[in-house]
Formats: structure tokens, C-alpha cells, sequence
């Protein structure tokens, strides 16, 4: 069903938008800097690539009802909340409902829009030293051309010590009895109850990404290694089909199917979980370290097709 969000974001939170003629991006700076759609029209019907965020979720800026939200300082979770760092003790704030303080900054706070043309809008985030004792600032570039979306996030370090840093995108893509998805990959890491890593293998016989897989057949919350930075998702009963591109280093892919649920993640990280505590002895965790004025960046394209 298509969604009208003007009368709420009037009421609620304001929601800006691009266009390119093919498709439409609406956008809740307020609520976490959150894509609440991403859109088609075809033969005068929408297609939605994203899972469209309802008036509840945009009213309550709820971010992690919406299409897609940012990771910054880094993506997932954090064990305990806490971690070590150039021989400091980091403690984040933790609660019953988020006991590994899980995805950072970026998705629970406002974005100011600092940049707003036709088909591009740029979002800024700058956060203050706290809990998380480094400042810093991050931005979203946001691009439509020819109906595909690019999409990229940077973070610069405004302290005068070292930040260790990750960030990515977690887009929610619809998901149907038929969803397909194909992702070149070489590893996974297995969790534990708390969806925390304990030890990397290879992907799993029948529903490796690489080989591709119905998502209403697997149960994914994991992150998956040596991704070669592309996917492809398919609605075969609908006739279309989106591929994923990234730029380095959003190096890993976390799969999320939750059963049952008529959504599924595919998002593009530059750091597995709880990364921070597992950067001793091992290379491949994706911390990034910034020094002071140090910025990274990185892009995702999607790109969306119908079969005519």
C-alpha cells in the first residue's frame, strides 16, 4: 500500500525528499538522519525498494522502523558496552533493552541538512565528547540518478587523540516467500545468544550467500567475511531485482532474516561485531583507527531493475 507522510511530517517530524524523475527518496533528518523510503512509480503503481517506514514509525522518529539508518562510530554491538583503547577503559551506557549498546550515535540522533538540491541532499551529525570520548563528525551524502541510489557516509575525527572508528548502512529490504539472495562471500563468524562473535568458520552447506538463498528459508543474524562487495537480492514473483555495490572498506555484510517478518537486512559494514574487543592478535576485524583530522568515507549504490 502506498503511504501519504505529509500530514504526519507536518505534525511530527519533518521529512525532505529527492527526486530524479524514476524515483523518490523521503528522509527524517530528526529521527536518526533514517530513510523512510525509497520508491519507484511503474505504470502507476509505486515499487518500493526499501521497506517504507508507517506514520507510527516517522511520528515516533522511531530510525529502526524506517527503510535504512546510518552506523556511526561503528556497526552492532558492543560487548558489555565496554572496551579498552590506547590504555583507556571505555564504558558506554547499556540498558535492559540494549545491553551491548548496539550501532552507535548516528541512528538515535537528529541530522541537520546542510545541503538540498533536486536529486541530492547531504546530512551532517556532529557529536560531542562524552561516554564516547572523541568527537567527531559524520555525514551522509545522498545521491539519485537514473532512478539508482548512491549513498555515502563519512566520519571525520575532530579530537586530538586517536578514534577508533566503523560505520556502514542497515538497510530493511521487503521480503516474500520468494526473495532471493546472492552474495559473494568466504567466511561468517558464529554467535553466540547474544548475537556476539565466539569463532569464524566458513558459511554454512545449503545457505551459503555466495551460492544464494531464499530468505524465508534461513535464519541469519551474522556477519559474513571476505564479501566481495556486491549482492544481489531478487523478487522473482514481482519481476525485479536490485544489486548492491560498495566501496571499501564496508568489507563485511551482515544478513539479518528474522522468520516470519516481511523484511530482511543486507548491510554493508566496515567492521564485524564487537570489533573494538577483538582488534588483539587479529587484523581482520575492520577497526579503523583515525587519527586527529582524519576522515574516511565509503559508498553503496543500488541499483534497481523491473523486468519490462
Amino acid at each position: 500500500m502506498t503511504k501519504n507522510f505529509a500530514a504526519i511530517a507536518a505534525r511530527h517530524t519533518e521529512l525532505v525528499s529527492i527526486s530524479d524523475g524514476i524515483a523518490t527518496v523521503e528522509l527524517a533528518p530528526a529521527a536518526g538522519g533514517a530513510m523512510a523510503s525509497y520508491r519507484w512509480w511503474h505504470n502507476g503503481s509505486a515499487v518500493d525498494w526499501l521497506r517504507p517506514a508507517d506514520p507510527a514509525a516517522i511520528g515516533h522518529r522511531d530510525s529502526g522502523a524506517m527503510g535504512c539508518f546510518p552506523l556511526v562510530p561503528y556497526s552492532n554491538r558492543i560487548r558489555g558496552g565496554r572496551f579498552e583503547f590506547a590504555g583507556r577503559t571505555i564504558q558506554l551506557p547499556t540498558t535492559p533493552d540494549d545491553p551491548h549498546h548496539e550501532h552507535g550515535h548516528g541512528w538515535r540522533r537528529p541530522w541537520a541538512v546542510v545541503r538540498h538540491e533536486k536529486s541530492t541532499i547531504v546530512l551532517r551529525y556532529r557529536h560531542a565528547a562524552d561516554s564516547w570520548p572523541w568527537s567527531y563528525e559524520a555525514e551522509q551524502e545522498i545521491t539519485l540518478d537514473g532512478g539508482k541510489l548512491c549513498m555515502t557516509i563519512a566520519v571525520r575525527n575532530l579530537s586530538e587523540t586517536p578514534m577508533p572508528v566503523g560505520f556502514g548502512f542497515h538497510p530493511y529490504f521487503p521480503s516474500t516467500p520468494w526473495t532471493h539472495v546472492q552474495a559473494p562471500v568466504s567466511g561468517m563468524w558464529e554467535t553466540d545468544t547474544e548475537v556476539l562473535p565466539v569463532r569464524h568458520v566458513l558459511p554454512p552447506v545449503g545457505a551459503d550467500p555466495s551460492i544464494g538463498f531464499d530468505v524465508s528459508e534461513v535464519d541469519f543474524d551474522a556477519v559474513f567475511t571476505g564479501w566481495a562487495r556486491r549482492a544481489r537480492i531478487t523478487w522473482p514473483e514481482q519481476g525485479r531485482q536490485l544489486d548492491i555495490e560498495a566501496e571499501a572498506p564496508l568489507d563485511f555484510l551482515v544478513l539479518y532474516t528474522p522468520p516470519g517478518e516481511p523484511f530482511f537486512c543486507a548491510e554493508p559494514v566496515s567492521n564485524i561485531t564487537d570489533a573494538f574487543n577483538r582488534t588483539t592478535g587479529r587484523i581482520d576485524t575492520g577497526c579503523i583507527v583515525l587519527a586527529p583530522g582524519q576522515r574516511r568515507s565509503a559508498s553503496v549504490r543500488f541499483t534497481p531493475s523491473l523486468a519490462v
